[in-house]
């Protein structure tokens, strides 16, 4: 085994960072095009240490993902890291002891004072200790839209939601889906949870998601909210997919107008080649509270009795937080850095928008920090119900969704 210590100030972490070349399994779920391109940075990254990057690549999504590496973690075999969001969704396997505290990777580097907004660091953190390693700022709150989509319906691209609804017939006249929507419980989730931001407006949100308050999901900034998440679902009704890529790529193909999803999706218009501003626009808040929900990906590394794979596991999570690391990923994965002392060099329209509303300060929290995982999974499952049962009205909605909201932890 020859030394692998080629790692900017992580020889500081664990007396001497690994004794030799080391394979780790790494598990997440990028599968598609973008995502794996941007996988491959973090991969070609360490593999570029003399180790080896053993990829543990789930499809599916997360809610697939996540019990399989929670069932390999308590099972005895674990991968040497695994991706989740950074927020609650760890929080039992912390204290059932079955994770790394890497609170001496973060000192050495300076985590405290590098990572932005703050929050992210505060999502790892539980009882004083740091327990993952937060690789990006990924944020929910945007619209994308075909710009050919809309000049074959001979009308203008619409500059927030009312427009997009009222340009909703021309599109159908032109055989267009109004709204891209896969057939998974997290995107028509994801989907409400960013009209309810954009819609609502972020006090209101807070009051429900935050403070848990009932009379704030039966109020009317959010009886307008599920009013318009009813609209919604009619405007999706044409595209049968079932992937969010796929829902993607209705849109880059302009056989959809639009598709509400993360920044996560510039991924797959920049593998197809599409440049923003030209091919497609983007609507950060749906052109009506242009805000960032500060969410994103972790990666956690589960306990193990052999020092040599502990030392290199803080090897990886130190890399994945490097200056150069953080462009390269951030760069393909279409996301932010975590880093505020680093700049992506060129960087599109849409992502610019992105930085600016970083720089203003213009975020709200993520969903994964405020709820638990048990309220979200019933969350999504009611919305599901809601999707797929045209008979279930707004006002069903809204009443079982307070009803949620009401006894969550």
């Amino acid at each position: 085994m020859k030394l692998s210590i080629k790692l900017l100030s992580a020889t500081a972490i664990c007396a001497g960072t690994t004794a030799g070349a080391v394979d780790l399994e790494v598990m997440h779920w990028w599968t598609s095009g973008g995502e794996a391109a941007a996988v491959s940075k973090l991969a070609e990254a360490w593999d570029g240490t003399g180790n080896k990057w053993v990829d543990g690549a789930i499809a599916g999504g997360g809610d697939t993902a996540r019990p399989i590496m929670v069932s390999r973690i308590i099972g005895g075999d674990p991968p040497a890291a695994f991706q989740f969001n950074h927020g609650r969704q760890a929080e039992e396997l912390i204290e059932a002891g079955l994770l790394l505290d890497l609170t001496d990777v973060a000192e050495a580097e300076g985590w405290k004072d590098l990572v932005n907004p703050p929050s992210l660091l505060d999502a790892c953190t539980i009882d004083g200790k740091i327990y993952c390693a937060p690789v990006n700022i990924h944020s929910w709150q945007w619209m994308w839209l075909s710009n050919a989509a809309y000049e074959k319906a001979g009308v203008q691209v619409p500059t927030n939601w009312e427009e997009f609804t009222g340009s909703a017939q021309a599109l159908r006249d032109a055989d267009i889906v109004p709204l891209a929507v896969g057939g998974q419980s997290w995107q028509e989730k994801g989907a409400f949870d960013v009209m309810a931001l954009a819609l609502a407006g972020k006090d209101a949100w807070l009051a429900v998601n935050q403070d848990k308050s009932t009379d704030a999901v039966m109020g009317p900034e959010f009886t307008r909210v599920f009013e318009e998440f009813g609209a919604a679902r009619e405007l999706a009704k044409g595209l049968n997919v079932q992937d969010w890529n796929q829902a993607t790529a209705a849109v880059i193909n302009g056989t959809a107008g639009a598709q509400i999803m993360g920044d996560w999706a510039q991924g797959e218009f920049a593998i197809a080649g599409q440049v923003a501003g030209t091919d497609y626009s983007c609507l950060p808040g749906l052109g009506e509270v242009a805000l960032l929900d500060t969410g994103g990906d972790a990666f956690y590394f589960p306990v193990n009795d052999d020092p040599e794979i502990t030392a290199a596991q803080k090897e990886l999570a130190a890399l994945m937080l490097s200056p150069d690391v953080q462009v390269s990923f951030n760069s393909a994965k279409g996301s932010l850095p975590v880093r505020g002392d680093v700049n992506l060099t060129t960087v599109n329209d849409c992502t610019q928008k992105g930085l600016d509303l970083l720089a203003e300060g213009a975020l709200a929290p993520a969903l994964t920090t405020l709820l638990s995982p048990d309220t979200v999974t019933q969350l999504n499952d009611l919305v599901t119900e809601f999707w797929s049962m045209p008979a279930m009205t707004a006002a069903d909605l809204q009443l079982q969704f307070a009803d949620i909201i009401g006894a969550a932890d």
